[in-house]
């Protein structure tokens, strides 16, 4: 709420992942409740149309995704378009409507859970994404929800650089944008945003900031599987200075990750390169989105279980980035960062875009753009 009344959205779009928490089944009650509150909040009072849609079916196991996806437009806004997939063309937005048990049958997205194969340890995978189009002001675009794979282990992820779980998720995340970019439909510029689970290079990570220790491996007794390493100096009485088992991440220096954001460490951070001619994203400043301490008086404490990273993201087709206004001056228009940086939100911590489409950004050059023609 502290966002939206600072920067006075428009439109805003809000995609949420593990919709319900990992105990979904109990909690999953709590998440209608949470809705209704949203959506009839002081601070949301001008927002007078509104579309969200929940995957809550978790009895479904072949499509729940656990994803959620809301979209509110304020009462100024006028003929905002959001497009029928199934009936290929655009409808105007009246009113709020909520979609919970009912997505796999909305025109109005594209949903799909990866296939089982791709992440097959992972026995009730709920890795998908959520697809929606939306038109304003002659200026057509898809919003996509989004979750990928994460580590099931810092000591698999440890082994390669890259890691299996990179390489995992790359093919999702390309499987993701050959959708939304095959023949079916009119191609538009595009936003991909949610929990990538991107990583840092675990290997290069570790040998750098362990550089002069020397490794403990710890192997278990019956089955001589390794179950630890430990990084000692080699010197300083041999202190530890970082434990690594499969759920386990405890490096005796926070503060490396949070001083200065943690921007030292962004050469690490090499998932998105494959993608430098399909994806943009705006300069990060800000400190590692995962993985946050989940006592509510620590908002700023990391959890020693995984190696922190940008794991939440807002990324763009390079045409998506052609749609943001450019500053005609030196006030700073454009700005992504992160939600609560001193507050417990749960393990990640939301980031966010906020920007300005440029009047006509829709319409090419020659001719005026057909997106919000109503048939």
């Amino acid at each position: 709420f502290q966002v939206v009344h600072a920067h006075k959205p428009h439109f805003m779009a809000l995609h949420c992942q593990e919709f319900g928490g990992k105990n979904y089944e109990a909690s999953m009650s709590h998440v209608d409740k949470f809705v209704k509150e949203l959506l009839s909040s002081d601070a949301m009072k001008d927002y007078n149309r509104a579309r969200v849609y929940l995957d809550e079916n978790y009895k479904s196991q072949e499509h729940f995704t656990a994803l959620g996806s809301f979209y509110f437009l304020h009462e100024s806004l006028k003929n905002i378009y959001q497009f029928d997939f199934k009936a290929k063309k655009y409808k105007k937005v009246t009113g709020k409507e909520i979609y919970s048990d009912t997505l796999e049958s909305t025109p109005m997205l594209e949903k799909e859970k990866f296939p089982q194969d791709y992440f097959p340890e992972c026995k009730w995978s709920r890795k998908g994404f959520i697809r929606t189009r939306w038109c304003i002001t002659d200026c057509a675009f898809d919003l996509v929800n989004i979750h990928l794979f994460h580590d099931a282990s810092n000591l698999i992820a440890w082994e390669t650089s890259p890691s299996v779980y990179s390489g995992i998720r790359h093919k999702a995340l390309g499987y993701v944008l050959d959708r939304i970019i095959d023949q079916r439909f009119e191609k538009v510029s595009y936003f991909v945003f949610g929990d990538f689970n991107f990583r840092l290079d675990a290997k290069a990570v570790v040998e750098t900031l362990c550089a002069k220790a020397t490794m403990q491996t710890i192997r278990a007794a019956d089955t001589n599987e390794v179950v630890k390493l430990i990084f000692r100096e080699s010197d300083n009485d041999r202190k530890v200075m970082l434990q690594l088992e499969k759920k386990l991440f405890d490096y005796f220096n926070q503060d490396v990750f949070r001083d200065n954001n943690g921007t030292a460490l962004l050469e690490f951070d090499r998932e998105l390169s494959v993608f430098k001619d399909r994806l943009y994203e705006l300069d990060i400043s800000f400190p590692p989105s995962y993985p946050y301490s989940e006592d509510s008086s620590q908002g700023k404490q990391y959890m020693n279980t995984r190696c922190p990273a940008w794991c939440d993201r807002i990324l763009m087709s390079h045409s998506a980035k052609e749609l943001i206004l450019k500053s005609e001056n030196d006030e700073k228009i454009v700005i992504y960062d992160h939600i609560g940086p001193n507050v417990c939100m749960g393990d990640h911590k939301p980031v966010f875009l906020s920007f300005r489409i440029a009047a006509g950004a829709g319409k090419p050059i020659a001719n005026v753009h057909k997106c919000c023609v109503v048939q």
